[in-house]
């Protein structure tokens, strides 16, 4: 057996999914002194991370219908800022109000904003147009609001390096091929792929979004998830500064995310069955364009460079509860032990394996600390994360981000302009 393998057999934890969510978890226990393992099934950021809009929300789309949620966006992105560095485009956002639209909803938003503590400055529809040259004449009034924009590759990459900079071992192309279960505890996990490893962990991690059903049940777990698909469109833009959002209750084509050369419209909510199969509609790509263009008529006619679709993991328990394309997606700790913690979801079965589900790209970090916390719990580790206040490597050099990103095959379509290489549909 190679000394790899031998390393890997004697992990504390298994992290399964190389999202930002599992990069996340395997960075902030790595930083805690534990050993790490992390599988992805492809390279990193093949889902959800990868193939989102990218917007780093300030809070402001969820204030009014989950100012706890919205705080949590404020906070995240204010701790993105310092630590993330050229994986975070400062653009700031623009909330926009067209004639037509409910006057009311604006108000509402502006006032939960301030109760929440997000910065807002309103602004009449001239001064829009001149802080944004082609916006829609159509435009009220708006307000000002501190969204920016991710690199999602640039990202996950950054993690899954300092997790290995820190003694992780990071498995990327190596899919969880079966668990092996005993006396309610998983004693070992092989994985396929490039690997073709078996890892005995103290500890598994299910980080895989829209799959974390199909890896639960692999260990005999029932965990239901409501996945829902939606489409994004690159088109040719120079020159837009903020990410746009329609003042609206949310809905299709309601964001505009700027790159350099490109712009980023967004997106769909489309119910699935399998996140590995599922349509991809052409209704949505026109219907998307054609409200974005709404907000900057020049959309309609841009050229279009790429389009892919992004699958949210979305927790069945929480959708079938509250419902509503407007509701913030909060995350979701499940503890499958027997002796599950009051803290987290209650599941019976197995006693050293958790499931982290929901949740957004902007909130990856809060949840990984929290997965982590749990963690570190039940292994009896006394030790506080640090990913709140500790940069990640390359934050502050472009180009070594993008060579982390080729290390760990980890190119989404979301900023394939911004990183180069776009992952083959």
């Amino acid at each position: 057996m190679s000394s790899r393998a031998e390393r890997s057999d004697r992990s504390d934890v298994l992290v399964v999914g190389g999202g930002a969510t599992g990069t996340g978890i395997a960075r902030d226990l790595a930083l805690r002194g534990v050993d790490v393992t992390l599988a992805e099934r492809n390279g990193l950021s093949a889902g959800a991370s990868g193939r989102s809009h990218g917007l780093l929300h300030s809070g402001a789309r969820y204030a009014e219908s989950d100012p706890e949620g919205a705080r949590e966006c404020l906070e995240e992105n204010r701790i993105l800022r310092d630590i993330a560095g050229a994986a975070v485009r400062e653009t700031r956002g623009l909330f926009v109000q067209l004639a037509g639209d409910d006057q009311a909803y604006f108000e509402a938003k502006r006032a939960a904003c301030e109760d929440v503590g997000i910065p807002v400055d309103v602004i009449d529809g001239e001064t829009a147009r001149a802080a944004v040259p082609g916006l829609a004449e159509r435009v009220e009034r708006a307000m000002w609001v501190p969204d920016a924009v991710v690199v999602p590759s640039r990202l996950v990459a950054a993690n899954a390096a300092d997790a290995r900079d820190h003694g992780a071992r990071i498995r990327t192309h190596a899919p969880v091929a079966s668990m092996t279960v005993d006396d309610g505890r998983i004693e070992s996990v092989s994985l396929g792929g490039d690997v073709g490893e078996t890892v005995e962990p103290r500890f598994v991690v299910n980080a895989t979004g829209a799959h974390a059903g199909r890896v639960a049940a692999m260990a005999g777990v029932t965990l239901d998830m409501r996945p829902t698909r939606g489409v994004m469109v690159s088109v040719e833009h120079e020159g837009l500064e903020p990410v746009l959002n329609r003042c609206r209750d949310p809905a299709d084509g309601d964001i505009v995310v700027p790159h350099d050369d490109e712009v980023v419209l967004g997106t769909t909510s489309v119910p699935i069955d399998d996140p590995d199969d599922y349509e991809r509609a052409d209704w949505e790509v026109e219907a998307t364009v054609e409200e974005c263009a709404t907000i900057l008529p020049a959309l309609a006619e841009a050229e279009r460079v790429r389009t892919w679709w992004g699958v949210r993991p979305l927790y069945e328990p929480e959708e079938a509860a509250r419902g509503g394309r407007g509701i913030s997606r909060g995350f979701h700790l499940l503890d499958h032990a027997t002796d599950s913690h009051s803290s987290v979801d209650r599941s019976n079965g197995v006693e050293n394996f958790v499931s982290i589900v929901g949740g957004k790209l902007t909130t990856y970090r809060r949840m990984a600390e929290a997965t982590a916390d749990l963690v570190c719990d039940r292994l009896g580790v006394d030790a506080a994360s640090v990913t709140a206040t500790t940069a990640l490597p390359g934050a502050s050099d472009p180009a070594a981000l993008d060579e982390f990103v080729r290390e760990f095959d980890g190119q989404g379509p979301t900023d394939s302009d911004l990183v180069g290489g776009e992952r083959a549909e």
